[in-house]
């Protein structure tokens, strides 16, 4: 997918953006445009900065330098339930899926429905499961509201918590090495979920060691390296090669 800056309106936009611990300083004057329904891989070695600038958009700690902007407007977020209002998710790596729970309730897992008989609250399984299962569908994904998430694959386990991400309408979701530790299988099917999200025009940012993974899903990939981003380019401009270069420091910048 090809963008044109002059045309379109980045969802996201980064300027300038830093982050200091003390006297270390994680984060180097990060600019960066995120598009709706695009796809942008994020990657670098350990200590990239990568963490750090995904928990600055998740709004888990705010940045020291720069500015964020979302929808043309300048965010702050002191909170993740800030970006999250906003419209940015974040599906971690270990998922924060309730195992002895159902594909729905863990959908549903904090935003429970709920219907009212007299001066008591009950929670509206019915509901839960119809619209988990509407979910389910947009993504194309075999997952039954009514599973057990402990009995389910790993791209199953993917579906859930992206289906909760469109539970709230996520313009933006952040995805965290989704396709770490499961089988071939399974990768096609977390690869497939990203581009049913890409479809629906959301943004997707994909944080991944996998190489293959990023070039066969991904529009655009951008390199972090000792805190700055390194390379910024389509997918299609440049190479497995160049990208292992710009992450190693072979090859400085691109």
């Amino acid at each position: 997918m090809v963008t044109d800056d002059t045309a379109r309106q980045p969802i996201l936009e980064l300027r300038g953006v830093g982050k200091d611990f003390g006297a270390i300083r994680a984060l180097h004057g990060v600019d960066m445009k995120i598009f709706p329904g695009e796809v942008v891989g994020l990657m670098g070695d350990n200590g990239a900065g990568k963490s750090t600038l995904v928990k600055i958009i998740a709004g888990n700690f705010p940045a020291n330098h720069g500015e964020i902007r979302f929808e043309d407007k300048k965010v702050h977020f002191h909170r993740p339930l800030d970006a999250r209002e906003v419209g940015i998710e974040v599906v971690y790596q270990d998922l924060a899926l309730a195992d002895n729970l159902t594909a729905a309730a863990n959908v549903f897992l904090g935003r429970e429905l709920t219907w009212k008989f007299g001066p008591f609250s009950f929670l509206d399984h019915k509901a839960m499961a119809a619209r988990a299962l509407e979910l389910f569908g947009e993504l194309r994904s075999e997952t039954r509201p009514h599973h057990l998430v402990k009995q389910m694959s790993g791209g199953q386990r993917q579906a859930v918590a992206i289906a909760r991400t469109r539970l709230s309408n996520a313009k933006l979701v952040m995805m965290d090495e989704p396709t770490a530790a499961i089988s071939v299988r399974q990768v096609e099917q977390v690869l497939s979920l990203i581009h049913r999200l890409k479809e629906q025009g959301v943004a997707v940012m994909l944080i991944s060691h996998r190489m293959p993974d990023v070039f066969a899903v991904c529009d655009r990939v951008v390199v972090m390296r000792r805190g700055e981003k390194r390379a910024d380019k389509p997918v299609q401009d440049t190479s497995p090669e160049e990208v292992t270069a710009l992450i190693t420091g072979a090859k400085e910048a691109a």
